[in-house]
């Protein structure tokens, strides 16, 4: 496993454009280190590796879906009408990651 430490954190702060004062980053890397001790204990635990992985904690035994009725789908100008920044016919996003 990867150590985490401060600078790996603001590593993926940069990549991800934002950026954290310093005692942010100590209260993340104390959160991180008791994450993975937390996962050190848990991994200590006889037979947890022959557990079989949960996808739901309950039994789930009434399914209400509805059907799957198609309908005609909207044209551009509608879908478009409340985006704020639309260039050729897209929606422009600021951009978010590197």
């Amino acid at each position: 496993m990867k150590e985490v430490n401060k600078e790996v954190l603001k590593t993926a702060a940069n990549k991800l454009m934002f950026d954290m004062s310093e005692e942010q980053y100590d209260n993340l890397l104390n959160e991180f280190d008791t994450i993975i001790s937390q996962m050190k204990l848990i991994g200590d635990i006889e037979g947890v590796d022959d557990a079989e992985p949960m996808t739901f904690p309950f039994d789930v035994t009434n399914y209400y879906l509805r059907e799957d009725v198609a309908s005609s789908p909207l044209n551009r100008d509608e879908a478009l009408r409340n985006a704020k920044d639309v260039v050729d016919g897209q929606i422009r996003l600021p951009r978010v990651v590197k």
